[in-house]
């Protein structure tokens, strides 16, 4: 079983040697492949002999880049290029809040190469929802809005371009025409993703293998040992063999 650390198209990436189908974890916005749910996938991979590929968005983490350089349709276009450079057949996308955005994007470009999806309160359309409309406005005025990140010392910016490549490529407006399995993870005490837009989004999605699981205490990040525990018990039964 082989872990490796390389560049593919400018991307930092972690890949795990194993039976498939491959899963790949999709970060947030703002994150890397470093956080805990990444790593703890990728240890349960490696225990159970699985394929697993974790990976940074170009300008996030150990990627080539600058952070405002890029875009979310670009951070897709890193998604799909792992799927395409660096896994064999099918994929499993997990894909943690923007991840969640990313996932369903690839999936919709590459409908034959993806087996099910995860999401871990999944935010799909938050350049819509998740401003009010004075930060719009400063986003559209100033170019960048930065705010203070509850993750981290350094603010969390957003810019003018990346708002508009989500504006560009939101979802939720109609029925979304994924025909996977999808499971979906939420917490219900996240403060940045309301639990009601997970019940949104289960019945936009066109497949009828949808589950929503509701953590009544749990917040954004779900990174709790239970709340780990629970993401690889549902990743466990999502690719348990038929």
């Amino acid at each position: 079983m082989a872990d490796t650390e390389n560049m593919a198209a400018r991307l930092a990436y972690h890949r795990t040697e194993g039976a498939g189908p491959t899963i790949i974890f999709l970060p947030g916005y703002a994150s890397d492949m470093s956080g805990t749910k990444a790593t703890a996938l990728e240890a349960w991979a490696k225990e159970h002999g699985r394929a697993f590929i974790r990976f940074d968005y170009r300008g996030c983490g150990k990627s080539e880049g600058a952070f405002e350089d890029h875009t979310l349709a670009d951070w897709r276009d890193d998604v799909l290029t792992v799927i395409d450079q660096l896994a064999e057949g099918p994929v499993v996308l997990v894909g943690s809040s923007m991840g969640g955005w990313l996932m369903l994007l690839a999936t919709l470009a590459r409908p034959e190469r993806v087996a099910a999806l995860v999401g871990i309160a999944a935010a799909p359309d938050f350049t819509d929802w998740g401003f009010t409309a004075d930060q719009k406005m400063t986003i559209l005025t100033e170019g960048r809005l930065e705010e203070e990140s509850p993750y981290s010392d350094q603010p969390t910016v957003t810019t003018k371009a990346f708002w508009a490549s989500g504006e560009a490529n939101r979802l939720m407006f109609g029925a979304i025409d994924i025909d996977a399995p999808i499971r979906l993870l939420q917490g219900m005490a996240d403060a940045e993703v309301p639990w009601n837009r997970a019940t949104r989004l289960a019945e936009l999605i066109r497949s009828a293998d949808v589950q929503l699981t509701f953590v009544k205490d749990g917040d954004h990040r779900l990174s709790r040992e239970r709340d780990i525990a629970l993401l690889l018990r549902t990743i466990e039964d999502l690719t348990a063999p038929q």
